[in-house]
């Protein structure tokens, strides 16, 4: 013998009273219910049919609308009744709900000299006032099913959303001589950090669904200069990319850089223009080095990483000397597109403008 579960008996009980309220409901509530339900479900349906490229839920939304203009076609049908109660009842239509109401009985006649009193007008249903409450309420049913996958988080219910990691403070930390004797001021750590960790870092990138992992910054100088060129570092690390912007405080131009290019290993270099100023992409190989912090104290080779995309932009539209680097790489080597660091550069350099002017 097949089981019932508990699951099935009270599914089967919530249909059971969800139909015995519709049929309790007036003809006047319910279909107008009913038009606007069918109408919003049936083009929710296929609209997401036609987003997704899925032909079931197409035939179900149509389906949806084919009842709904049944529905219509009932409630036309019932107006023209009511309006015209007898050629209605003659043709087989539906019978108002007025014609189908008990006629009054014949009254005896009043005695001479004593004016009938005449019987209390019963007060019919207002049928359009019906019509326009019960349209009016589940059009906004029907509007927050509408916008229900726009309004809210497409996550699982019951998932918390993780929260998208914050750039950790190094202000408390003495900045080197090299950035106060920069001019204009160079940009701290913690500035390029909370330029480059914004919301819309992960949409750029061609992930929207993905939050940063990590994100830091830090206020360095740059190698091999004695600690007299300041250069600003931040990252922001996903699930699949990996962010990393720089900014260098020196003479060298874009110009002069893209001719030493031509001696290095870089691949793929195009130069172009970022928000007036030069700016040119490569693709380089990251290095990847091993550090074992146990009680032998050795590592590994340097070894040569996954390829990584760059994109240099002069300081100024002048390019009088120095540059931010912008340099996206993955583990599994995969690349954004150029767009992606186009985007990113038209991001973070109006707002390190703003801070550094």
């Amino acid at each position: 013998m097949a089981s019932i579960t508990a699951g099935t008996i009270l599914s089967w009980c919530d249909h059971r009273m969800l139909g015995f309220l519709l049929r309790r409901l007036p003809f006047w509530v319910r279909e107008p219910l009913l038009i606007v339900v069918g109408s919003v479900l049936g083009a929710r349906l296929i609209y997401l049919a036609l987003h997704d490229e899925e032909w079931v839920p197409a035939g179900i939304g149509v389906a949806f609308l084919v009842f709904t203009v049944v529905r219509v076609h009932l409630v036309v049908r019932a107006l023209r009744a009511r309006g015209n109660p007898g050629p209605a009842a003659a043709e087989g239509g539906p019978v108002s709900e007025a014609a189908a109401q008990p006629q009054p009985q014949p009254q005896p006649q009043a005695p001479a000299g004593q004016r009938p009193t005449p019987a209390a007008a019963e007060k019919e249903p207002n049928a359009w006032g019906q019509a326009a409450a019960a349209v009016a309420l589940f059009a906004a049913i029907g509007a927050v099913l509408w916008l229900e996958p726009e309004l809210l988080p497409s996550q699982d219910a019951g998932t918390p959303q993780a929260a998208a990691a914050s750039c950790a403070s190094t202000e408390e930390e003495e900045l080197p001589s090299a950035y106060r004797r920069t001019a204009p001021r160079a940009v701290t750590g913690d500035e390029l950090c909370e330029a480059l960790n914004r919301s819309g870092l992960a949409t750029l990138l061609g992930t929207p669904a993905e939050r940063a992992t990590s994100a830091s910054g830090t206020s360095g100088t740059a190698p091999l200069t004695d600690g007299k060129v300041a250069q600003p570092e931040a990252q922001v690390r996903f699930d699949t990319y990996t962010v990393h912007v720089s900014a260098t405080y020196n003479e060298l131009s874009i110009a002069q850089y893209v001719k030493l290019m031509e001696f290095g290993d870089e691949t793929g270099i195009r130069t172009l223009s970022v928000h007036g100023r030069p700016a040119v992409l490569f693709s380089d190989h990251t290095m990847k080095i091993e550090i074992d912090l146990g009680s032998g104290g050795s590592g590994g080779p340097v070894e040569e990483g996954p390829l990584a995309r760059t994109l240099s932009v002069a300081l100024d539209g002048g390019d009088r000397g120095g540059f931010f680097d912008i340099t996206v790489w993955s583990a599994s080597g995969a690349l954004p597109e150029d767009s992606a660091l186009l985007g990113i550069a038209g991001s973070i350099l109006p707002v390190i403008a703003e801070r550094t002017a």
